[in-house]
C-alpha cells in the first residue's frame, strides 16, 4: 500500500511539474446580451412589432480558448466558440453548427505571428468587427444591412489563416479548401488584409474572394479611424462588392421581404460608411453611424434587374455598470428605392429603439 501510494505521489508530482512547464492555460469565456426592440413598418400590413431579439453590436455567445507554451516564444494554441439565442436558447444559425463563430486549432509565435486551421472569422471580418467599423459590424438589419452581401462569408470552414504584427503593420490572410475532387478552386475562398497605426490614423485595406459551384464573389474594402484624443474617434469606409452568385439579392432581404422571382447574374455594390465614438463619461459612451450604399443590376420586384440607393443612421448609448455589465439605448432610421424595395417586408422605410443588457463573462 505505502509503495502504490508513494508511487501515485511520485506520479502526480511529475504531472505537476510538466503542467508547470508547459504553462498551459484554458478559459471559458464569452458575453449574453438581449435586448427589446420597437420597429415600424415590420411586415407587409406595415405593422409595427415589440420583440426581444439580438443585442445591437454582439450575439451572445461563449468559447473555450486555450494556449500550451511550447518554449522559445512558441505556443500551441485552439478556440471553441458558439454563437446562441439568448432569449430563445436555439443555436444561432439555421444548421445547427455547434461552434458556429470558431473552431480552429494552430501555433503561435511571439515574433512570427500564429498559424491556425479550422473553422474560422476571415481578415474582413476581424479587421471590421474589431477596429474599423463603427458599430463593429451591428446586429440589426437596420445598421447591418450594408455587410449583408458577404454575411455568408464572414466565417471559412476548413481554411487555413495566417496573421501577424509587425511594429505598426498587421497583416493577415487566409484560405479555405474547397474540397471538390478534380477542381481546387471550386467551392475554395481566398481573402488577405493590412492595416497600419501611425500615431493617431490607423487605415486598412483588404480583398476577398469566394467561389460557390463555379461563381465568384468579391469584396475590397479600404477604411480609416483617426483619434482625436483617446476618448474620440471618428472612422470612415468603402466597401465594393461584386456578386455573380445570385446570393446577395437574397441575403440583404429582411425576415418577411417579397420573395424573389430572379436573382443577378452580376450584382454590383458600392458602400460607404461614417462613424464617430466618444467615451464621454467613464461609464458613458456614445457612437453615431451612417451608411449608403449604391446598388447596381440589382434584383427587383418585378423580376428585373436595376438600380437602388440604400442608406441608415444609428445613435447608440451605453452605460457601463461595472466592468463586465452594461444598459444600452439605441434608436436607428433606414430607406430604401429602386432595387432596395425587394428588401423591405413592407414601406421603404423602417425607424427602430431598443434597450438592452449586457453582461461579459
Amino acid at each position: 500500500m505505502k509503495k502504490t501510494t508513494a508511487a501515485l505521489g511520485a506520479a502526480l508530482l511529475a504531472l505537476s511539474a510538466q503542467s508547470a512547464f508547459a504553462q498551459s492555460s484554458v478559459t471559458l469565456y464569452g458575453l449574453v446580451d438581449t435586448s427589446v426592440r420597437y420597429l415600424t413598418n415590420a411586415n407587409a400590413g406595415n405593422d409595427s412589432q415589440i420583440a426581444m431579439g439580438e443585442g445591437v453590436e454582439t450575439p451572445s455567445r461563449f468559447g473555450l480558448k486555450g494556449s500550451e507554451d511550447l518554449g522559445g516564444g512558441t505556443s500551441a494554441i485552439f478556440k471553441l466558440e458558439n454563437q446562441f439565442q439568448l432569449w430563445s436558447g436555439k443555436f444561432d444559425n439555421s444548421n445547427n453548427t455547434l461552434f458556429q463563430r470558431n473552431a480552429y486549432v494552430g501555433l503561435s509565435n511571439n515574433q512570427y505571428g500564429a498559424l491556425t486551421l479550422g473553422r474560422q472569422q476571415t481578415p474582413f471580418f476581424d479587421m471590421m468587427g474589431n477596429t474599423f467599423d463603427p458599430l463593429t459590424v451591428g446586429d440589426y438589419w437596420q445598421d447591418s444591412w450594408v455587410y449583408n452581401p458577404v454575411g455568408p462569408f464572414l466565417f471559412t470552414n476548413s481554411s487555413v489563416k495566417y496573421n501577424g504584427t509587425f511594429g505598426g503593420l498587421h497583416v493577415e490572410g487566409m484560405y479555405g479548401f474547397g474540397g471538390v475532387p478534380g477542381s481546387t478552386g471550386q467551392n475554395s475562398m481566398y481573402g488577405f488584409a493590412a492595416s497600419y497605426a501611425l500615431g493617431p490614423l490607423e487605415a486598412v485595406a483588404g480583398f476577398q474572394q469566394n467561389d460557390v459551384s463555379g461563381k465568384k464573389f468579391n469584396i475590397a474594402n479600404v477604411g480609416a479611424v483617426y483619434s482625436f484624443t483617446p476618448t474620440l474617434k471618428v472612422l470612415a469606409g468603402w466597401l465594393h462588392s461584386q456578386d455573380n452568385t445570385g446570393l446577395a439579392d437574397v441575403d440583404m432581404q429582411q425576415s418577411g421581404a417579397p420573395t424573389l422571382a430572379h436573382v443577378s447574374p452580376n450584382r454590383i455594390d458600392d458602400s460607404f460608411y461614417v462613424g464617430s465614438t466618444w467615451q464621454v463619461t467613464a461609464p458613458l459612451a456614445l457612437t453615431v453611424a451612417g451608411y449608403y450604399d449604391h446598388a447596381r443590376n440589382a434584383a427587383q420586384l418585378d423580376g428585373s434587374l436595376g438600380n437602388g440607393i440604400n442608406y441608415s443612421a444609428t445613435v447608440l448609448a451605453e452605460y457601463s455598470l461595472s466592468k463586465r455589465t452594461e444598459v444600452y439605448g439605441t434608436v436607428d432610421f433606414t430607406r430604401g428605392n429602386g432595387a432596395f424595395l425587394a428588401d423591405y417586408p413592407g414601406r421603404n422605410n423602417q425607424t427602430g429603439v431598443a434597450i438592452g443588457l449586457r453582461n461579459i463573462f
